[in-house]
């Protein structure tokens, strides 16, 4: 079975992760060919090529819609695959015209990541309406990450059931676990792009509100993204520059989520974001909005704590209990593990991503 996976490779956020351990549990497996698109040279395609798995670099920041069109046809056409796999709205869009022009009648495959983000300009509204256009009406399988996304596209855009299948993500199991961190203080900290639909703001204000009880509790954030100028100014305004620290991006995660003692996810909404995932499998307690796929994941009072409200104190207070009973948090950190290793490992998820592409192959088209 020859599947190709078409990528953007701009970033390294939860979806090119994501890719990336799709394609690490796909590559041990016995009459599986992999190959991939990628729209950007960048960190997705560095570990990509030490998997093994051939990359075409098809570069959107030289090349217009119609030159890109050109490429991956070109390429299709020379690899064959029997299954086209895409990541993302412009991916999916390409995957399908492109598929069509070839005329070989592949199976096409989406994951959706999470739920379009609200666009400002014409363009990308109609963009967002064509992709969703495509999808419920030319791909034979459209992955979502959680139930409530499956939800969301068969009840509010009208796609079909059949269409919609749920596969979480994955993840690797890190051999070292949260241990005690000692005399350092106590940290809580958070991960992803500085992106407004993150909603890192509300974690500067949950610092501010801990900090008025708790004096030595220090904060981090990992990533990059055009928010980082709001977020400093912020983190100045309530004067929290000698807690509260911008890591910017950070190479070796697993280090970053052993230096903490909690994470804390503040976004808008999620599909079955990587980052908590990650600190889950490092024997962390997790705070988060009682938001979308996050529900899924995190049991409030076994795993952490999910809060209603997008309100700053009760944030707090949550960080807080956790702060004052060490107990507490480290029972919850031990059941986030063993979720994480029983339900959203990566060679579960790889699986389950090959049962379905034997099923879309199957399909009548």
């Amino acid at each position: 079975m020859r599947i190709c996976h078409v990528m953007s490779g701009g970033l390294w956020a939860g979806a090119e992760v994501m890719g990336y351990r799709l394609l690490a549990g796909l590559a041990g497996k016995p009459k599986v060919v992999l190959s991939s698109v990628l729209m950007n040279e960048g960190e997705l395609a560095r570990k990509i090529r030490t998997l093994g798995v051939p990359i075409d670099i098809v570069d959107e920041t030289h090349l217009d819609f119609f030159q890109i069109k050109k490429r991956i046809y070109e390429i299709l056409m020379r690899k064959k695959p029997d299954i086209v796999h895409t990541h993302g709205l412009k991916e999916n869009i390409l995957g399908y015209l492109v598929s069509r022009k070839a005329g070989l009648g592949i199976p096409l495959v989406c994951t959706q990541h999470g739920l379009d983000e609200p666009q400002r300009s014409l363009k990308r509204k109609l963009l967002s309406i064509a992709n969703r256009y495509i999808l419920s009406k030319k791909f034979q399988k459209i992955v979502v990450v959680s139930e409530g996304m499956r939800i969301t596209l068969n009840e509010k855009f009208g796609f079909s059931a059949r269409r919609l299948v749920v596969i979480p993500n994955g993840t690797e199991i890190p051999n070292c676990i949260k241990a005690d961190n000692g005399n350092r203080p106590f940290t809580i900290g958070s991960a992803g792009r500085l992106f407004p639909v993150k909603d890192y703001p509300l974690f500067v204000d949950i610092a501010a509100e801990v900090n008025k009880q708790a004096k030595d509790i220090r904060f981090e954030l990992a990533g990059d993204g055009p928010d980082h100028a709001r977020l400093f100014e912020q983190i100045r305004k309530y004067g929290l520059q000698d807690v509260f620290c911008l890591k910017g991006f950070v190479g070796g995660m697993s280090e970053f989520y052993m230096g903490l003692d909690l994470y804390i996810n503040t976004s808008l909404h999620e599909g079955s974001p990587m980052s908590v995932l990650e600190a889950m499998s490092h024997g962390l307690p997790v705070i988060a909005p009682k938001e979308g796929g996050i529900a899924e994941m995190v049991k409030d009072g076994l795993h952490g704590f999910l809060v209603e409200r997008r309100d700053p104190k009760r944030f707090a207070e949550k960080c807080l209990a956790i702060y004052r009973d060490r107990n507490l948090g480290k029972s919850m950190g031990i059941a986030s593990r063993e979720k994480v290793v029983t339900e959203y490992s990566f060679q579960s998820m790889a699986d389950r991503y090959l049962e379905l592409y034997l099923k879309a192959l199957a399909q009548p088209r």
